[in-house]
């Protein structure tokens, strides 16, 4: 016989009553967790965020839906280490127990320390500081152990159901399975727990993004961990299926736990067309309706100059209606929708580099596009060299042509630094590193001859056009690149809804994306295809 909380059986009486669910979002972000949510009807209650962009942008969105008093006390960028739950809600001016405030606690801590890309840079800087554990840095990273400050907001707010989110490598962490090992410590504070890979492009989105969710619910609800089951398929691309090994093969023990391991993984196999599953949205259906931009045109009239790139100015569709599933739903996203005109159609300055955009073909990466260059380069010379121009010319005209028409990387060494988007599929992951350049998401477009701007980042992403980004461009790729993408969170959102008590709701996505009722209500969990 299960003892039950004070606090949760309000909580468990409240949600069948008909109130809306209530969430707290730790490590927010911009809010692509809370957007989801927001979205399937959840109330937001308060969030963490210690970037000082990212919380603005989270305010400027969402502090209309808050408990929250005000958008200056919204937007204040908070330390989850040094914050509780007691001082953000006292800062909020929301009265009562904290215990009773929170629903459903979600976030996802950062994953640059589990990252293999966070691990090598961990790596190499210990190796330039002469450490004596630079081949083991990544595991003493002090983001490592945030879960464990996530842990502790469990414990104070005692939520009804909660929501981690993290890379997939999560699941081997210098031989660690940290989702397991969080899953163990969270069935010490009363849940039941289970973890498992999705794809953005499961979910209609036109990004094959790959991350673990874990989803606790409490034993007082009496029900088993649900997670929504996939609406799209695709094809992943060679790589995800070594992800996939490691998944697979969990860690036998934790050493120090002190109790036997209960593995908590739930397996999806991959959807497939044979599921009757409609393939997933396309790039370039992804970025229906948005203006061309042609970078090459736009230099040579003075109209794309070096400087601050403002992702708040504005810029008008192409189209009076959205032209596919996947713009109406951007266009048209439930409180979120605009009229004739989006935001943050912005792209970098990038003078030496768009002649070669222009010449990539569609999948190129930079070895390719290197080989391709060179080739290219050779003949101009040799061109220029038989025609006399060559040999007329001097030595400083000679070199900044050569200089013009050389690729600065070693290509063994930046193999995936370039990417050019195929126009009919999905596009790959987008990464936080696009606050630093955006090289690895080339537009599909030659004769466009550029990166992808902050609005179709978003897009990839599945923010809607109505969402906004503060700061200057790059601190809005960055937002964009380090969310969960909200339709996934959605899914998610709408799958959990039916298990802690809340009342029916319709879902979105049979109006915007055209999807069968079936499709959006089916979900995965012990009674049906997850494979522990």
């Amino acid at each position: 016989m299960i003892k039950i909380d004070l606090a949760i059986r309000r909580k468990m009486k409240r949600l069948r009553s008909g109130n809306p669910p209530r969430i707290m979002d730790l490590f927010g972000g911009c809010g692509g967790i809370t957007l989801g949510f927001v979205t399937a009807g959840f109330e937001l209650v308060a969030s963490v965020e210690s970037d000082i962009w990212a919380a603005a942008s989270h305010a400027a969105n969402f502090s209309r839906f808050s408990r929250g008093k005000s958008l200056e006390a919204h937007s204040q960028a908070r330390d989850i280490v040094t914050e509780t739950p007691g001082s953000i809600f006292r800062d909020l001016g929301i009265k009562g127990h904290v215990e009773e405030q929170v629903d459903v606690l979600v976030g996802g801590p950062p994953c640059q320390a589990f990252a293999r890309v966070g691990r090598a840079k961990l790596r190499h800087e210990a190796y330039r500081r002469s450490a004596n554990d630079a081949d083991t840095a990544f595991l003493t990273d002090g983001r490592v152990n945030l879960w464990q400050r996530y842990l502790h907001y469990v414990r104070k707010t005692k939520p009804l159901a909660l929501l981690m989110e993290n890379v997939p490598d999560i699941l081997n962490h210098g031989g660690t399975n940290v989702a397991e090992l969080v899953s163990q410590r969270l069935r010490t504070e009363g849940y039941r727990v289970r973890y498992t890979l999705l794809n953005a492009s499961w979910f209609g989105i036109p990004q094959t993004r790959e991350r673990m969710f874990l989803i606790g619910l409490h034993e007082a609800l009496d029900e088993d961990v649900l997670f929504p089951a996939p609406t799209h398929h695709s094809v992943l691309p060679a790589g995800y299926h070594g992800t996939r090994a490691t998944a697979r093969k969990l860690i036998p023990e934790i050493p120090g736990l002190g109790f036997e391991l209960k593995h908590s993984h739930c397996w999806i196999n991959d959807p497939d067309e044979v599921d009757g599953l409609p393939t997933t949205t396309t790039a370039g259906e992804g970025l229906a309706d948005l203006p061309p931009i042609f970078a090459l045109n736009w230099l040579e009239c003075g109209k794309l100059t070096r400087g601050r790139k403002d992702p708040s100015e504005p810029v008008s569709y192409t189209s009076s209606r959205p032209t596919t599933a996947w713009s109406r739903l951007m266009r048209q996203w439930p409180q979120f929708g605009t009229t004739d005109q989006t935001t943050g159609h912005v792209i970098r300055y990038l003078p030496r580099d768009y002649k070669f955009f222009r010449l990539m073909e569609e999948g190129w990466q930079y070895p390719e596009v290197w080989r391709f260059v060179e080739a290219q380069r050779q003949q101009l010379l040799n061109g220029r060299w038989r025609s006399g121009e060559g040999r007329n010319a001097d030595c400083a005209q000679l070199s900044e042509f050569i200089r013009e028409w050389t690729l600065p990387y070693d290509p063994d060494k930046f193999p995936n630094k370039w990417w050019k988007l195929h126009r009919d599929k999905p596009a790959r992951t987008l990464m936080a590193h696009l606050g630093k350049d955006s090289y690895s998401h080339i537009h599909f477009d030659s004769d466009q001859a550029r990166t992808i701007s902050v609005r179709e980042a978003a897009r990839l992403q599945s923010f809607p056009d109505g969402f906004v980004m503060r700061g200057s461009m790059n601190p809005a790729f960055r937002q964009i690149g380090n969310a969960v993408p909200p339709l996934v969170a959605y899914a998610i959102a709408m799958a959990m809804r039916s298990v802690i008590g809340c009342q029916p709701l319709n879902d979105m996505r049979r109006e915007m994306l055209g999807l069968d009722k079936r499709l959006v209500t089916t979900t995965v969990g012990r009674d049906r295809k997850c494979a522990s």
